[in-house]
């Protein structure tokens, strides 16, 4: 098995699965910057067994990722079953995560994702269908605390009790979406609960964030999603105490983003990266809104590359929000 061992004996830095986002191209930039697990965009079971070709596209990793979970999304065990066989036929997967916490509601009436809390019989079968399948050494589980209501610790023994060899916890409910306040004290319950590693997930967006957390929750590992968009270098200012990058690094990282975007999805992998550009050009740099207008109306990745090259040659005008 080429996958390496995931190590809870240190502090665990995962980058967490976000559609639209933690594709490739972005998981092997936050790669260099020494993250210790990535997870896949959410990955329907339904669309894999259906040979969707975009699917398959979504699986892909770079080489280096070495902890590398694909994140599945369902209920229907037949499905599930077969999606996770085709999973099986790579080598390169550490784990198969299930997802219980997208909020969508697309996801969620097509009773995936955080449905799967309004229903914890079905998810602990879902878990153990993983489980008997699946050929990878773990089986893991990202859920949020509840669906309408908390139940986080009925919740977390049930992944456990199904073959969960971990699992992160995010700190809101599906009613909570991306608003409501984390809550860190739920997550040190789930914690203190189970005796399988458990990752906290939610609004941690500094070192020091991080670092609390890690200390309030007892967690073993921390799991960061939006905060280390448009700052891949998150993981490097946590874990090594990196100070505030320079101009120069912001450069080089946006273009080897851009670079790899082209490469995975060719010329349309210039409009799909304007969203990333958004969250770069938020740095701290001068005409950062004409900037966001102007590469809104480029679609040629040529001249979308000039444009960004010029854009972040500039020096920082203001520090850094580290």
């Amino acid at each position: 098995m080429s996958a390496m061992a995931i190590d809870f004996s240190v502090p665990l830095y995962a980058l967490a699965p976000l559609a639209g986002f933690t594709d490739l191209p972005f998981r092997s930039v936050v790669k260099k910057f020494g993250v210790d697990l990535t997870v896949s965009e959410m990955i329907s079971a339904n669309a894999l067994v259906h040979n969707s070709k975009k699917t398959y596209k979504m699986m892909e990793k770079s080489p280096l990722e070495d902890n590398y979970a694909i994140q599945i999304a369902g209920s229907d065990l037949e499905v599930v079953k077969r999606a996770v066989e085709i999973i099986n036929q790579r080598e390169d997967i550490a784990t198969i995560d299930l997802n219980c916490g997208c909020p969508a509601p697309k996801v969620v009436n097509n009773l995936q994702g955080s449905s799967l809390l309004a229903d914890l019989p079905q998810m602990g079968r879902v878990i153990e269908t993983i489980k008997k399948y699946s050929n990878k050494p773990y089986t893991s589980v990202k859920f949020r605390l509840g669906f309408n209501e908390k139940n986080h610790t009925e919740i977390a023994k049930i992944c456990e009790a199904s073959g969960a060899d971990y699992i992160a916890v995010h700190g809101r409910t599906r009613a909570g979406r991306y608003k409501a306040a984390v809550d860190y004290d739920a997550i040190a319950e789930v914690k203190e609960s189970v005796s399988i590693s458990v990752i906290a997930n939610g609004d941690i967006d500094s070192a020091a964030k991080a670092e609390w957390v890690l200390a309030h929750t007892g967690a073993d590992g921390v799991m960061i999603g939006r905060a280390a968009v448009g700052k891949p270098w998150i993981f490097k200012q946590i874990k090594e105490h990196m100070e505030a990058p320079t101009s120069a690094l912001i450069r080089e990282v946006v273009l080897e983003h851009f670079d790899q975007m082209i490469v995975h999805y060719g010329k349309y992998g210039a409009i799909i990266f304007r969203k990333n550009l958004h969250s770069y050009s938020k740095a701290g740099y001068q005409g950062a809104s004409a900037f966001r207008d102007e590469i809104n109306h480029i679609e040629t990745p040529s001249k979308m590359r000039k444009v960004v090259e010029d854009f972040f040659s500039q020096p920082l005008s203001c520090e850094v929000t580290v």
